[in-house]
């Protein structure tokens, strides 16, 4: 029998399938239940649409993050095999291995051009996090990776940019660690990974700074699956960490190494993290109004264990949304039409969510997925809880283990990676390493929309402002304005693996003041940055105008430390 979710999946796609693209025809059986469903049944419409930006980036994209220069960068794993882009010449001299492919490469959004990067120790698995200057933190993998610590600075070079490594920059080994950069700016937390049941800072205080105990962590640890690893965390807007692991969540002072909170058992008590694998936002920050946290999908107990004997279990249709400084947090639970495991869930710049990617059944793991989720989703959290999920329309390419997004600063979402095989494998598998690059356009970004859409004039591209500071945003927009539809949003970029976005936040900023200004269809409006670094830490943020839930393409700006 075909799961109610299921259908609604398939019915959506089912429109697009009358010709069906050759990429759907690698799974007869998928393909045929899609043209099943619309016997006898009206679909209901879509939105969104879909772009192949390139068929091959050389590499599969595992781990990605989007710089303040309007570049991505993408890596995957260096025990992988050869992949399927070399190392620029010379390079591969330097070398004390004989894998001259490269498996990290930069890509640039605006010529859509792809640059290969030399890493050295094995990213398998790791994390990252970016500094207030937009330098990527990445720490950890595998083996020769467990305790690197890797920079990547895109203010010092130009077309020579490329890793820096530091092997032992680590105090414990770190595969499947989450990282957050902390409210000051100046350092990042890495919490937990395997068999890793405490965190550490980085860069340390002192050479002799140690890990710390998190009994959380050993706490959440499933025993033959874990289903803690790539916890999720959250900065709160009082500083502390929220931190989900497995079905429950705690709210972490890490500076006096006590638990604030601990929050009720997810209702149901499934799993969602590695490798149950669901995927979690903290929902947009509006001034006084808390912050608010939205779990959504995974699979139930005991699904990685029976995903490896071969039988696979459908994933969870469930989320959870919980106001984590209510004095008594209780989560509201709520249903997704299609059920969704190891998907991803990206902040979209009008405050709606983007839930994308992933299978219907089994797990996170080498060949322990099935059933391709080929639909998005989008989730309006502001909408009454029974219209708040809209399906889009489908991809053609499959998403499994191992694929990534990123929001992109002109409001589309780069779509990548799927490579549940422990090497590159193309052929005679049921879901071939995926070496492509996507991007999926949301319905605001549709022509008929267009004279809605406003165009930022000021401030700048990369302008500096301090937490508390007021600034002035100048825009047009071609049809009449409606000022009680208008809002400034601020976001940050996030690192993404794993189904997981890590330091991703959106910020509703305070405005006052929406005029006229000199020049057709010009206004302005007055915006306030975040009161502290423990709403938005310093560093580089979107910033998007927002009309009638249509955004304008963003502007880079830097929030400078106190």
């Amino acid at each position: 029998m075909v799961s109610h979710s299921r259908v609604i999946e398939f019915r959506k796609v089912a429109d697009h399938m009358m010709s069906p693209p050759p990429e759907l025809l690698r799974y007869p059986i998928l393909l045929c239940l899609m043209l099943l469903t619309t016997i006898g049944i009206a679909a209901a419409g879509a939105g969104g649409s879909w772009e192949l930006l390139l068929p091959s980036i050389g590499i599969s994209a595992m781990h990605m993050q989007l710089l303040h220069t309007d570049r991505v960068v993408i890596f995957d794993r260096t025990d992988f095999g050869l992949s399927n882009i070399s190392l620029p010449a010379g390079k591969c001299e330097s070398l004390s291995f004989s894998d001259c492919s490269a498996h990290s490469v930069e890509y640039d959004v605006t010529s859509k051009s792809i640059r290969p990067l030399t890493i050295l120790t094995d990213t398998w698995c790791s994390s990252g996090a970016m500094l207030p200057d937009g330098t990527l933190i990445q720490t950890g993998g595998y083996n020769s990776g467990d305790h690197a610590v890797r920079t990547y600075n895109p203010n010092s070079c130009t077309q020579v940019c490329d890793w820096v490594e530091k092997n032992q920059g680590l105090v414990q080994k770190r595969w499947y660690a989450t990282n957050h950069i902390l409210p000051d700016g100046r350092r990042i937390i890495i919490v937990g990974g395997r068999r890793q049941f405490n965190y550490e800072f980085y860069p340390r205080n002192s050479p002799t700074e140690a890990s710390f105990n998190l009994p959380f962590l050993s706490q959440t640890n499933d025993p033959g699956s874990e289903n803690n690893l790539y916890p999720f965390v959250f900065l709160n807007v009082d500083g502390n960490l929220f931190i989900l692991a497995n079905n429950r969540a705690i709210l972490y002072n890490y500076l006096t190494r006590a638990v604030v909170k601990t929050y009720p058992v997810i209702p149901g008590g499934e799993p969602r993290n590695y490798p149950s694998s669901g995927s979690a936002v903290l929902l947009p920050l509006r001034n006084n109004t808390g912050a608010e946290v939205l779990v959504c999908g995974g699979a139930p107990k005991g699904s990685y264990i029976s995903a490896t004997k071969g039988s696979f279990t459908a994933a969870l249709n469930s989320c959870g949304r919980i106001r984590i400084n209510d004095p008594d947090p209780q989560w509201a639970m709520e249903s997704m039409p299609i059920a969704r495991v190891m998907g991803d869930m990206i902040l979209l710049p009008n405050g709606e969510v983007l839930i994308v990617n992933g299978a219907g059944s089994g797990t996170a793991g080498w060949e322990l997925g099935r059933d391709p989720v080929l639909s998005p989703v989008i989730y309006n959290p502001d909408k009454e809880s029974e219209s708040r999920f809209k399906i889009q329309n489908p991809t053609t390419i499959p998403r499994m283990y191992h694929s990534t997004v990123v929001l992109l600063r002109d409001g589309r979402v780069l779509v990548g990676g799927s490579n549940p095989h422990s090497h590159y494998n193309f052929t005679g598998v049921l879901f071939p390493t995926e070496l492509s690059l996507e991007a999926f356009s949301p319905p605001y970004l549709s022509a008929d929309l267009s004279s809605l859409r406003p165009k930022i004039v000021a401030p700048e591209s990369h302008a500096r402002f301090r937490h508390k500071e007021e600034f002035l945003v100048t825009f047009s927009v071609e049809d009449l304005i409606d000022g009680n539809s208008v809002m400034v949003t601020m976001v940050a970029p996030s690192f993404t693996t794993h189904s997981f976005a890590m330091n991703q936040r959106l910020l509703v900023l305070g405005t006052r003041n929406l005029t006229a200004a000199p020049g057709g269809s010009m206004y302005q409006i007055s915006a306030t940055a975040p009161i502290s670094g423990n709403v938005a830490p310093p560093g580089y943020y979107m910033v998007f105008v927002v009309h009638g839930g249509v955004p304008s393409e963003g502007v880079w700006i830097q929030i400078m430390g106190d």
